[in-house]
């Protein structure tokens, strides 16, 4: 009687796993080149990876596709950033509460921050550069508190309206006042 061999399939391209390159995702067997995200073509390991059903998402794209949405969720800083993901086709995260225009003294090359540029000097923000902060990117420079022009960082930065606070300012002009 012939002894007849089960050959498993990579679920993304459809093509025969032998053991000695199998990767191991959700009872399915991956290629080491097929392992990898399907948002953003990280190559995965068993540390990174996040599966949706047998499509593969490195943990930051798992986020942003099938996460909680809003300002707050995410799991800390990796799924938190300004792509939305619609270069990927995931259009379902938008934020419909951005504000529409940024109004910026006489700069001639204003960049509204929900098409790259900073909130606070209308010029773009490139990813090197950027510091995200009351849902915006924003330069390194410009993250600073309105009224005091302290630097900021995650830690001290409030916001109100669209604009930044340090904490002590934020408290001195929004905080409880009144008679001890």
């Amino acid at each position: 009687m012939p002894f007849k061999v089960q050959i498993d399939k990579c679920p993304v391209c459809d093509k025969a796993v032998y053991a000695n390159e199998a990767r191991l995702c959700a009872s399915e067997k991956f290629h080491k080149y097929c392992f990898k995200c399907s948002m953003c073509a990280k190559m995965l390991d068993s540390t990174t990876v996040a599966n949706h059903g047998v499509i593969l998402y490195c943990k930051q794209c798992h986020g942003k596709k099938h996460g909680p949405k809003g300002y707050g969720f995410g799991g800390g800083a990796g799924a938190l950033s300004m792509d939305q993901g619609e270069r990927h086709g995931n259009v379902e995260s938008e934020m419909g509460n951005k504000p529409t225009e940024v109004h910026v003294g006489a700069a001639t090359a204003c960049v509204k921050p929900e098409d790259g540029g900073c909130p606070r000097c209308g010029k773009r923000v490139y990813d090197a550069e950027k510091v995200i902060g009351a849902g915006w990117g924003w330069h390194k420079n410009c993250f600073r508190c309105k009224p005091c022009n302290k630097s900021l960082d995650s830690t001290t930065c409030t916001d109100k309206d669209g604009e930044l606070y340090c904490k002590s300012c934020y408290a001195k002009q929004f905080g409880p006042h009144g008679k001890i």
